[in-house]
């Protein structure tokens, strides 16, 4: 794995941001809204074979499993097994965060923060 201060440019902190954001938008954004956005990025991985934006700063995602959430969970000191986080996070997580907002909106009948 390349050091954290070669991935440091634009493209790894609009990753951050995003990826952190990606935890919020169900409760900020109308669950439609939520599973679009979804349903685009889980498109991206199947298109192009990995995430795009892990390109933008250096990860390899392709050849060794480097997704960004193993880059930032090694970065803090924790292992795992990269495989199976690169499982975790190119399905179920989007799975769980998108049955997040439609329970949050539509079965508890709470209104997004935003949109």
């Amino acid at each position: 794995m390349q050091s954290i201060s070669s991935k440091l440019n634009a493209t790894y902190w609009l990753h951050l941001g995003l990826t952190v954001l990606s935890w919020f938008i169900p409760f900020l954004f109308d669950w439609r809204l939520v599973l679009t956005a979804y349903c685009i990025v889980l498109a991206q991985f199947l298109v192009f074979g990995g995430c795009l934006m892990n390109r933008g700063h250096g990860l390899k995602d392709a050849d060794n499993d480097d997704t960004f959430y193993a880059h930032l969970l090694e970065g803090v000191g924790l292992k795992f097994n990269r495989a199976n986080v690169k499982v975790f996070v190119r399905s179920w997580i989007y799975v769980i965060l998108g049955s997040i907002a439609m329970i949050w909106q539509v079965v508890l009948g709470m209104p997004p923060l935003l949109f």
